[in-house]
């Protein structure tokens, strides 16, 4: 697994500067898993999934992530935290989801999180069905898009915690995807390119 060495391409200066400085905190980060669902559309493109969340009073507010969340103690695994979670914000059976692996796991400095990614699939179209309370926008991204050398780029912007800041990022379906997401879709895209 390429891990931090695909993490850090995408990770912004001030996110890295966080992370060293709560290295002490990463033993007692709160649990999360999303997951990568890749899944064929009508015009025969494969798409990945991505949500925009709503805005919020959090630190989160308004991003660009993975359908996912924190494990609930009900759940037995971090895999059945991504498919339920998944289910309850965009409504994919989670029996239709093929887990084909794990990621490298992600810390969030901002909010304490240790998150892990899922690499699943569904072989066959989906209908999506947001969740109007977490879930503003639903986002397909076509692979070849997500592959494409032109879609990193570096943006200035504001978050919760730092102003003005540059980040390194992916411009998809004319968002702006950064921070840990980014991090974890520049895994995805180092995997990829090995295989396609």
């Amino acid at each position: 697994m390429p891990g931090e060495a695909s993490h850090f391409k995408l990770e912004p200066e001030v996110r890295r500067q966080l992370r060293q400085s709560r290295v002490k905190n990463f033993e007692n980060a709160k649990r999360a898993a999303v997951l990568a669902l890749f899944f064929p559309a009508g015009d025969q493109t494969t798409r990945l999934l991505l949500i925009l969340r709503k805005k919020y009073p959090g630190i989160h507010s308004n991003q660009v992530g993975f359908p996912g969340g924190k494990v609930e103690e009900t759940d037995k695994d971090l895999i059945e935290t991504a498919k339920r979670e998944t289910h309850e914000e965009v409504g994919v059976d989670p029996s239709s989801i093929e887990i084909v692996r794990s990621l490298s796991e992600v810390y969030i400095p901002p909010s304490n999180f240790l998150v892990q990614p899922f690499l699943g699939l569904r072989d066959i179209p989906a209908s999506f069905v947001k969740d109007t309370k977490e879930v503003e926008t639903i986002i397909e991204v076509k692979l070849a898009d997500l592959m494409h050398p032109n879609h990193l780029t570096e943006q200035r912007l504001s978050t919760s915690y730092a102003q003005q800041i540059v980040v390194p990022a992916f411009k998809l379906n004319g968002y702006t995807v950064w921070g840990a997401t980014a991090m974890m879709l520049s895994e995805i895209k180092d995997l990829l390119e090995k295989v396609l």
